[in-house]
């Protein structure tokens, strides 16, 4: 048996441990939360090193990314660094490869037309590969809102704006605690409705679930949301809130979407390869062998 472990800064209230078949393999595949506590989390990723197949890091990244460009966040820089036998994958490779292809699949299934849809990407630094596809489908109506989301500050961005400023902010960015960018720990409980132009602004909104649902207003009747890990009790909160439908782009198994590093920790012990071994066709090979496909989930007619 595979083992895959994803060890998150976020809630252990979220914790979930499935086995799935995949490819002939049985893998067994937990996620296990640290409630924001970075010690717990570097014990845990060293506590496994060389008995699991693939380590994942859960409710953070290695690093933001903007046109190519790679910006390291040195706090879960320092947070892995004792790992020295166990791949680390962070879902940069699902995000880079995967999540454009679900965008693409909205688009044909006629479930949202990119090019005129109103699309609020909540963090473009996060969704790099979204951003991208957008751009490629000449999107003209999207607003970005990392400084509004990962900053509390009151500015939409454009595709031109975030261009400009990605370059010079993020190179600072990766000095901060993580804390301040993503909801971690408990806080991730916690609904603070703010941004409500945007979200009644939006056909579409797209990014990681916790993000989006951090400032959640009470009413979202008729949206589509594109994200990543989401459980029963999310898809209820977003079904309340009138949302029309959920786009998933990763694993679904006993009612719970798992996030994009669960999904690229899964293909990576497949692969059986060191993870700087791994390209985006990897992945993309990987996904459409285990026939991976993004799912839609109608939550109101």
């Amino acid at each position: 048996m595979k083992r895959v472990l994803s060890v998150s800064l976020g809630s252990s209230r979220r914790d979930k441990k499935v086995v799935v078949e995949l490819l002939g393999e049985t893998i067994e595949v937990e996620r296990r939360g640290t409630d924001g506590s970075l010690a717990r989390f570097r014990d845990a990723m060293v506590e496994a090193d060389g008995a699991v197949d693939a380590l994942c890091i859960g409710g953070a990244n290695l690093a933001l990314h903007w046109r190519g460009r790679r910006y390291r966040l040195r706090s879960l820089a320092r947070a892995t660094a004792d790992v020295k036998h166990t791949p680390v994958v962070d879902g940069s490779g699902i995000k880079d490869t995967l999540e454009p292809e679900a965008l693409r699949w909205v688009q044909e299934q006629g479930l949202a037309d990119l090019a005129q849809a109103r699309i609020l990407v909540v963090c473009g630094v996060d969704r790099f590969g979204v951003a991208e596809e957008l751009r490629r489908q000449k999107a003209a109506k999207v607003v970005f809102g990392d400084l509004m989301f990962d900053l509390g500050l009151p500015i939409a961005l454009s595709f031109p704006a975030i261009d400009i400023l990605a370059p010079l902010c993020l190179p600072l960015v990766g000095w901060v605690p993580f804390s301040w960018l993503y909801p971690t720990g408990h806080s991730q409980d916690q609904i603070r409705p703010r941004w409500q132009k945007w979200y009644r602004w939006a056909d579409l909104i797209v990014g990681d679930f916790l993000i989006i649902r951090r400032h959640l207003p009470d009413q979202l009747i008729g949206k589509l949301v594109v994200t990543n890990s989401t459980t029963d009790e999310d898809m209820e909160l977003l079904r309340q809130r009138g949302v029309r439908g959920v786009v998933t782009t990763s694993l679904r198994a006993e009612g719970r979407s798992f996030g994009t590093n669960v999904l690229e920790g899964i293909l990576t012990a497949l692969a059986g390869r060191p993870r700087d071994e791994l390209g985006p066709e990897d992945f993309v090979d990987l996904a459409r062998q285990i026939g991976w496909h993004p799912q839609l989930a109608v939550l109101n007619e």
